[in-house]
């Protein structure tokens, strides 16, 4: 068993092209933060490639070139910013979206030629409330050579070539006409569409040559009223079943849970989510009496009995509602690209909230999370572990519900929204220590600071499913920048990125005290508040597949951008306690910090 449960430490809530490590040594560790292989079928893998980012950050900010001007817009003072400090005309580049959160204003910048959009190449630009630049990122690029601008293959032959190579069927979302940069710094003209696999669960955008037919890239979406459930500072069902009444927050969900405004319901369906046992293209939900879903699991029978679904259909919902609502407070909300089907007039695209498939038939040991663009709905495959006997069901481990959802956060967080920007290894490796974070979070319920296991429900083993425990004690847990050196897969990447982050936890509980208030009030000084303020806020702010050391400095410009800058020597010590000094460089630890400090 334990060697079992080890195994599963590699693969746990695995992308849906995961896979076993491939028979060829995977590229060195710095390819991390440009290139990402992806098991694609059994006998195809695709290596693709994401433009180096750039990240700049500016303290309390700089002047652009229309900050005289007193009639202030996003989107022309983020253009003119972008031309001026990248010496671009304006046939360059177009504005691709933007949103105003509390401490700062993102707007998202697209590099076009012809007037046709670069898809791997996007800038974001962050003003505070004085107008001013606080940070910029971008991944645009100068190719040697772009192909011409026109097809000269139709979009169904396109879609014809995707579904062939990648053994699924094309979904009918729009296609578009984008410009795609390879390793070789080409510019080629792709198609692109999107192919889906209702058997295996795939879902990707396709980047097909418009000139030949090839299959240049991919982009994959997956990372792999009463109600009686597990509270959300709650773990594991061991800990005990409890009745909650009326959990909604009106401030993030202003008609419950189970309404968007139009269409009221008594099932487990509402703007926000819709939880169901069955399949994506049969969607059903679970009806209650009234608005009572009290279903009581009973752990030893099969999880497939009536009740037992029941109660992992109703626990899944109440979570994801829960992370939304929680999220919201903090700063995903509508104009930053959240997850509902009716935004309310407050801006993002809408028609988009989670769809959540209960003891999903496709996989079992696993879980994962499907992240298009603003628009389309975010996807949850929750399956049954078969470690066990009987068997256990990941919808009732609250720490693996909250890590899937917080890939939906993170993905449309960063990059504005396209769900194209945690693509390469490194970013990926965040994306799982984020989720792993989130979850973190959520289950504190002092501000004592323990030693945090994920996944020891769904394997029986108090060591959970990681490598070793989020901690502050480095004997505990070892792990830090420099070990990305050794490591090749995004979910081991995730541990180093949790790691540091459960030290930065700790460091501003340590100095600012715990908010038992702190998911429904986000405006307290204690410093559980204060993290997942400074969580959400640098992840706007980051540029499009960041690296650990531009995830920081966004951590770091955020707290200039909220706090003024109060936290920066606790953030720094806290960084460089794990590698992430102001010396780290190349995955080579760093210990400094800024003079002061």
């Amino acid at each position: 068993m334990a060697s079992f449960v080890k195994l599963l430490s590699s693969v746990l809530l695995a992308v849906a092209f995961a896979s076993p490590a491939l028979a060829t040594p995977f590229p060195q560790s710095a390819k991390h933060a440009t290139h990402r292989v992806r098991q694609v079928t059994r006998d195809l893998a695709i290596e693709t490639f994401h433009p180096p980012s750039t990240f700049e950050t500016f303290d309390t900010g700089i002047d652009h070139p229309l900050s005289k001007r007193a009639d202030f817009t996003l989107k022309d003072a983020a253009l003119e910013f972008v031309k001026s400090h990248l010496s671009l005309d304006s046939g360059a580049i177009t504005f691709k979206s933007g949103f105003s959160g509390e401490s700062a204003k993102h707007a998202y910048i697209k590099q076009i030629h012809d007037g046709v959009p670069f898809a791997n190449a996007v800038a974001n630009v962050a003003f505070n409330h004085d107008n001013k630049v606080v940070s910029f990122g971008s991944s645009f690029v100068k190719p040697k050579k772009v192909a011409p601008s026109k097809p000269t293959l139709t979009v169904e032959e396109a879609i014809a070539a995707a579904e062939k190579t990648l053994g699924g069927k094309y979904n009918d979302h729009p296609a578009t006409l984008e410009y795609v940069v390879k390793a070789d710094n080409t510019a080629v003209l792709t198609h692109v569409v999107q192919i889906e696999n209702a058997e295996t669960g795939a879902w990707v955008e396709a980047f097909v040559d418009a000139h030949t037919g090839e299959l240049v890239t991919i982009t994959d979406f997956v990372s792999k009223a009463s109600y009686r459930v597990l509270p959300l500072q709650k773990e594991i069902l061991t800990q005990g079943f409890e009745t909650v009444t009326d959990p909604q927050d009106t401030t993030a969900s202003p008609q419950g849970w189970h309404s968007d405004g139009t269409t009221s319901t008594t099932t487990t369906a509402g703007n926000n989510a819709i939880a169901f046992k069955g399949t994506q293209s049969s969607v059903t939900s679970q009806s209650s009496s009234g608005l009572n879903f009290i279903y009581t699991q009973t752990p030893s029978a099969a999880p497939t009995t009536t009740d037992n679904i029941n109660a992992a259909r109703v626990n899944a919902f109440y979570l994801v509602n829960s992370i939304h609502d929680l999220t919201y407070r903090y700063g995903f909300t509508e104009s930053a690209f959240n997850f509902q089907n009716s935004n309310f007039g407050k801006g993002g695209s809408g028609n988009d909230r989670v769809t959540i498939s209960v003891q999903d038939s496709a996989g079992t040991d696993n879980a994962d999370f499907a992240t298009p663009a603003d628009g389309q709905s975010g996807r949850m495959r929750m399956f049954l572990w078969d470690i066990t006997n009987p068997k256990r069901d990941g919808a009732l481990e609250n720490d693996i519900v909250v890590h899937e959802n917080t890939h939906g956060v993170t993905n449309r967080m960063t990059g504005g929204g396209t769900g194209r920007c945690l693509q390469t290894t490194e970013a990926g490796g965040m994306g799982e220590g984020w989720s792993d974070a989130m979850a973190d979070w959520t289950e504190k319920t002092s501000s004592a600071v323990p030693d945090y296991v994920m996944g020891q429900y769904v394997t029986n083993d108090a060591a959970g499913i990681r490598s070793h425990p989020y901690s502050t004690s480095a004997s505990v847990n070892p792990l830090r920048y420099s070990s990305i050196k050794t490591l090749n897969e995004v979910h081991d990447i995730g541990e180093i990125w949790a790691n540091v982050l459960h030290n930065v936890y700790a460091a501003l509980v340590s100095a600012h005290g715990w908010s038992a208030t702190a998911k429904t009030n986000p405006n307290g000084t204690e410093g559980n508040i204060v993290y997942l303020h400074l969580f959400l806020d640098a992840l706007a702010l980051q540029s499009c597949n960041p690296t650990m050391l531009i995830a920081r400095d966004a951590w770091i410009q955020a707290d200039v951008n909220r706090y003024g800058g109060a936290n920066k020597c606790i953030l720094w010590n806290a960084f460089a306690s794990r590698g992430l000094g102001t010396n780290a460089a190349n995955h080579n630890d760093g210990t400094s910090v800024p003079s002061g400090c």
